[in-house]
């Protein structure tokens, strides 16, 4: 595919569903444990249901359907309607697809039988729904009614909670709703090699599309078409049919919306010659995504306000990727990040004053409200943040981090500190009696409609460190050359004589 479509160096792998294979047995062993420990038996079934097809409201459209985030973690299956078991006794893996009418192969395609989802998604063995009691009363070993472990919890990002499976015959079994979820969502936290590869590969047509972005950004464009361009190559060069979410092209004032791009404000402000753009996009692919943010001027070169917001993030970002290991407490990497902005802004002369003072008084979350990152994975709010138990910070900016857990070998977490402008949080804060002192009132007026800036990047926690997983142009002076035109990555000059 890349040989005869040349904007691309990449072609879309194809993904083994050894992947989830691997992912299943690693279910297995953490829960196997997990009941020995409480000297349960290691009988019974964890049942899932995959998800269905949604209609947009009363019609019937269907919706592009993506399937169920645990679901996929456990069987790859794309298709809607399916149910999946795991034998806890023998490992045995079953799937039970969705019986379809003769009216199906006139529209939809053809019916595949129970051996093609076999073959496909490497599992023992494929019933129909319409036979799960059945088939589960029979594979079950132990005394008394077979037991299931059903999926029941609550996201922390969300605040909502996984529906427990249903089916005809469920009130013939014993259900157990506490034992899954947490173990489950530990599984999806920590990422195995082929996991990592997919999300890397995410990530690489990701960082591709937004270079194409930066290329093509031009003054008196629509926001919409930069998105359109980013959608475009993902998808037409990377296999790319989803989002992770929806894309948010902000410039100017709008740059200052943190999920800016919903219905109300649909990326359609016109670009305009002096303005900041933050573009936050990520593909998904194989139902693993990316999420990455990029700022950058839309007429291609920094001024030295612009340099200096654009700086100090930057040095925030960098910051705490050379600090990033395993042991490292996220939220201390929050405050990091906070610090080195306030820093570089005291540097400025925005604000004045000393900076831990500034710290104890929570001014870092009036330019940055949002937490420093979170868990990236099937999800891209990917779950696991909160274990059972944790209690939120309650602080302006820590109260909104989406995990203040110890990093972890395995885990992938977005880096994405930020700097704006808002004046929902500005205006009260300068006057406030505690923290209207720190604002050089005569320099902060000039960054009224600035915006904002947020740098993000997709970081895999590794044994001794973190490796950056995203591959775009940071520095200004790259950023500029590769928006002037110049190849990406930039091509290493000889050193000077």
């Amino acid at each position: 595919m890349a040989s005869s479509l040349s904007s691309s160096s990449l072609s879309p792998p194809q993904v083994p569903m050894e992947l989830h294979v691997t992912n299943r047995e690693k279910l297995l062993k953490s829960l196997r444990h997990h009941l020995s420990e409480l000297s349960r038996p290691l009988h019974g079934f964890v049942f899932l249901h995959g998800g269905e097809e949604q209609t947009r409201h009363d019609t019937d459209h269907i919706e592009l359907f993506r399937q169920e985030s645990y679901f996929a973690y456990l069987f790859g299956v794309r298709e809607p309607g399916f149910y999946g078991a795991i034998d806890i006794l023998t490992g045995e893996s079953i799937l039970f697809a969705p019986r379809l009418s003769a009216d199906y192969a006139v529209w939809l395609g053809e019916i595949k039988p129970p051996s093609y989802f076999k073959e496909r998604y490497l599992v023992s063995v494929v019933y129909y729904t319409d036979e799960i009691a059945r088939v589960l009363h029979n594979h079950f070993q132990g005394s008394g009614k077979p037991l299931l472990f059903l999926l029941h919890g609550l996201n922390t990002d969300s605040n909502q909670y996984a529906k427990p499976a249903e089916f005809e015959g469920v009130d013939k079994f014993e259900m157990d709703l506490e034992t899954l979820h947490p173990i489950l969502t530990e599984c999806r936290v920590l990422k195995s090699e082929l996991e990592l590869a997919v999300i890397q590969y995410a990530n690489d047509i990701s960082s591709e599309a937004h270079v194409e972005v930066m290329k093509k950004t031009r003054v008196g464009m629509k926001e919409y078409q930069l998105e359109s361009v980013f959608l475009h190559h993902t998808y037409m060069y990377g296999g790319c049919r989803h989002c992770s979410y929806t894309c948010i092209c902000a410039t100017g004032e709008n740059s200052a919306v943190l999920h800016y791009g919903h219905a109300a404000a649909p990326n359609d402000k016109t670009l305009e010659d002096g303005d900041m753009a933050l573009f936050d996009m990520g593909a998904e692919y194989h139902f693993y995504g990316s999420d990455i943010t990029c700022s950058f001027p839309v007429n291609g070169k920094f001024t030295s306000d612009q340099s200096l917001i654009y700086n100090a993030v930057l040095e925030a970002h960098n910051a705490v990727i050379y600090t990033m290991k395993p042991g490292v407490n996220w939220a201390d990497m929050h405050m990091l990040a906070e610090k080195v902005i306030l820093e570089l802004l005291k540097r400025g002369g925005i604000i004045v004053g000393n900076v831990d003072d500034m710290m104890a008084k929570r001014l870092g979350a009036v330019f940055m409200p949002h937490g420093l990152g979170h868990f990236l994975g099937i999800d891209t709010h990917d779950p696991g943040g909160y274990l059972k138990g944790a209690e939120r910070r309650k602080e302006p900016g820590l109260r909104s981090l989406r995990t203040t857990r110890e990093l972890l070998e395995g885990m992938v977490i977005t880096v994405e500190p930020g700097c704006y402008f808002i004046d929902a949080l500005l205006l009260p804060a300068m006057e406030s009696q505690s923290t209207s002192g720190f604002f050089n009132q005569e320099v902060i007026g000039r960054f009224k409609d600035f915006g904002g800036v947020r740098i993000e990047s997709d970081v895999h926690v590794t044994a001794n460190g973190c490796k950056n997983m995203t591959k775009c142009p940071r520095e200004i002076v790259d950023i500029e050359a590769v928006m002037a035109g110049a190849p990406w990555p930039l091509e290493k000059r000889p050193p000077s004589i």
